[in-house]
């Protein structure tokens, strides 16, 4: 008797040690699994414990899965498991094609990029690409599309760290047909500007978007972009702006946004939001409040902004709207003699409503930083303020901005110190703000690596968690993974995506909570964050243990006038 009962305790010892075993060696259910995370799925409810398992590109079941077998398993314990973050204006739509991992979005989580701000990747003739053709001989570029749909199919084939979406803009189809001249369009000439922008809308625009500061989309009147805004909507796209004024004529640029998104039956999103120039630092939550009541009345407006008090552009945007006519040549030559020299010196350090004087608005020459360049010789001067050139020059201010304008062929990146932080900090907060970078993707190695830009290229999304999350308390974790995922993904139309749900693209981006944060500065902006420990773009990882792989997950993500045929 003994000994069928020991006989029985053993064989059931065996099958209670047996069966976790048997469940191990058991066929891998899904390519991978996510346990032991707090999980902020980007919808603003609060976060929450689950597993998530991902099979092929997508998320397939979440849950309790300790039991259930796997390819591979990510232990999350002690992190966030967060949507992939998507950057609102990430501009590398050339950047990908140049070195296509995307380096310095993926590590900081960004799985998904919109882009085309006013100048878009296509349309493009001979007339836009001669005016390209200082940056593509730099970077050995070739264009081989002309449409959105040729780039598109381009970047399908070779491939991209981050999906990617794009607007049409009306300064390209503008471009396209007139050129950079200041007058308006032709009635045919309008026309052909539409029928440009509905064939982008159908080979998979987001919608149209402006860059109404710049010449010379500062050409086109509030009726021109009408026209084009009502041709988006007929494909169920958005209007986008960078919009006229972010300063001394903000209230009226703020009334023409809700003008075109009311006559053109659109919804609307400005484009890094901001109170520009000391006059009119205070005044963002006045303008909150005007986006607040005209949402109240109808309208849908959104707005998104990067957690920075300095803004960047072309060193060229230094210079009245004049001045920039009729392309980059006609610029240098203006630059090369002596009167128009001294008429731009008066009216730069003159401050007026008519232009965004962009020079005096960030205090000068001390205010304005060299960030990025495409003539080799002057990379010495990056992360160099203007007034540090003029000294070493020995040169007036003004005589070194337009040398070094005539130098680097108006290819020039600056960084404008010109915002205040608790204006920023209010937009950061309002609940229908989103995230963005406005800056393209680099890379600290590679055909990127030689030059600088703005540190919010490489530090945006986690210097919100760090700092204003983690050690400011400026807003909740849940809100702030809101603003990077779901919310954009909402305003932009995205299906399927900035969300963690069942069956929905598996963008997911793992960070530990304690310890992220950013480590670009203005001076020394190329370096990766900390605390960003995986990424995963269409459920290939890649970024591992913090260290990039080799995969390239991104995607084109086409709008919703898209035809295939």
């Amino acid at each position: 008797m003994r000994i069928i009962v020991l006989t029985f305790l053993l064989a059931s010892l065996f099958t209670a040690v047996a069966l976790p075993a048997s469940s191990i060696n058991a066929p891998a259910k899904y390519d991978l699994i996510i346990r032991n995370g707090r999980v902020v799925d980007g919808t603003g409810r609060p976060a929450f414990r689950n597993d998530v398992a991902i099979d092929g590109d997508r998320i397939v079941e979440m849950g309790d899965l300790r039991n259930v077998p796997a390819k591979r398993i990510i232990d999350a314990r002690g992190q966030i498991v967060a949507p992939g973050f998507i950057d609102m204006l990430g501009q590398s739509e050339q950047y990908v094609l140049i070195d296509p991992r995307a380096m310095s979005k993926v590590m900081m989580g960004v799985t998904t990029e919109i882009t085309g701000e006013g100048e878009s990747i296509a349309p493009v003739n001979d007339r836009i690409l001669k005016e390209q053709e200082d940056f593509n001989r730099r970077f050995n570029l070739t264009v081989d599309w002309r449409t959105l749909g040729e780039y598109f199919k381009r970047l399908d084939k070779q491939g991209a760290g981050v999906n990617i979406g794009t607007f049409v803009g009306a300064t390209q189809v503008r471009e396209y047909v007139i050129g950079y001249d200041d007058r308006p369009p032709t009635a045919a000439e309008l026309e052909q500007m539409k029928k440009l922008v509905a064939d982008a809308m159908i080979a998979g625009a987001m919608g149209v978007s402006t860059s109404l500061q710049y010449v010379p989309a500062r050409f086109a009147k509030t009726d021109e972009i009408v026209e084009l805004a009502k041709v988006a909507h007929q494909y169920g796209g958005i209007y986008i702006t960078h919009q006229r004024s972010e300063a001394n004529a903000i209230d009226d640029s703020m009334k023409e946004v809700f003008e075109i998104a009311r006559r053109a039956h659109i919804p609307a999103e400005i484009w890094h939001f901001k109170t520009a120039y000391k006059k009119n630092w205070g005044r963002m939550p006045e303008m909150l409040g005007r986006i607040a009541a005209a949402r109240r009345q109808g309208l849908k407006i959104t707005a998104d902004v990067y957690p920075y008090v300095a803004g960047s552009t072309s060193l060229s945007a230094c210079l009245p709207p004049w001045a920039l006519e009729g392309g980059t040549d006609r610029m240098v030559a203006r630059l090369k003699d002596t009167a128009t020299r001294e008429r731009l010196k008066k009216e730069i350090t003159t401050d007026s409503k008519d232009w965004e004087n962009i020079y005096l608005g960030s205090g000068g020459p001390g205010g304005i930083l060299i960030g990025s360049v495409v003539n080799r010789e002057l990379e010495s001067w990056q992360g160099k303020r203007l007034s540090e050139i003029a000294s070493a020059q020995k040169k007036d201010p003004l005589d070194a901005l337009f040398d070094f304008i005539i130098a680097d062929h108006g290819q020039t990146g600056a960084i404008f110190f010109m915002m205040q932080e608790s204006d920023m900090q209010a937009a950061l907060k309002s609940p229908f703000v989103s995230i963005c970078t406005d800056s393209g993707a680099r890379a600290t190695d590679g055909p990127l690596a030689g030059s600088k830009s703005h540190p919010r290229g490489w530090g945006s999304y986690p210097r919100i968690l760090g700092k204003y999350v983690r050690d400011e308390h400026l807003l909740p974790l849940e809100l702030a993974i809101r603003k990077m995922t779901g919310l954009p993904a909402e305003n932009v139309g995205l299906k399927q995506r900035g969300l963690i749900r069942e069956g929905y693209f598996a963008d997911i981006t793992i960070f530990d909570p304690n310890t992220v944060i950013d480590r670009a500065t203005f001076e020394e902006p190329n370096q990766y964050p900390v605390g960003i420990n995986y990424v995963i773009v269409n459920g290939q990882i890649e970024v591992d243990n913090s260290k990039r792989t080799a995969a390239l997950g991104g995607r084109v993500l086409r709008g919703p006038g898209y035809k295939w045929w």
